[in-house]
């Protein structure tokens, strides 16, 4: 675990995601006393495919257009 102060953190920002892969955290100091910690949030997940979920819906035998216009109709 890496401590910066204030001003350290600032002037590191733009170097903060290396530093964090290198140290895994960093606490961020103002006068000596802990103010923020700093942790990596691992790798992002990749975007699920619903390919699964959709082939698994059964099909409707009429198209959604006729069933809303039906439903309108119906409410007088």
């Amino acid at each position: 675990m890496k401590t910066l102060n204030v001003r350290e953190a600032r002037k590191s920002m733009t170097n903060i995601d290396k530093i964090l892969e290198k140290e895994g955290e960093i606490t961020i100091t103002r006068r000596g006393e802990p103010i923020a910690r700093l942790s990596s949030m691992g790798r992002r997940k990749g975007i699920p495919s619903h390919r699964g979920l959709r082939e698994s819906i059964a099909r409707q035998k009429a198209q959604s257009e006729t069933l809303v216009r039906e439903d309108r109709d119906g409410r007088g």
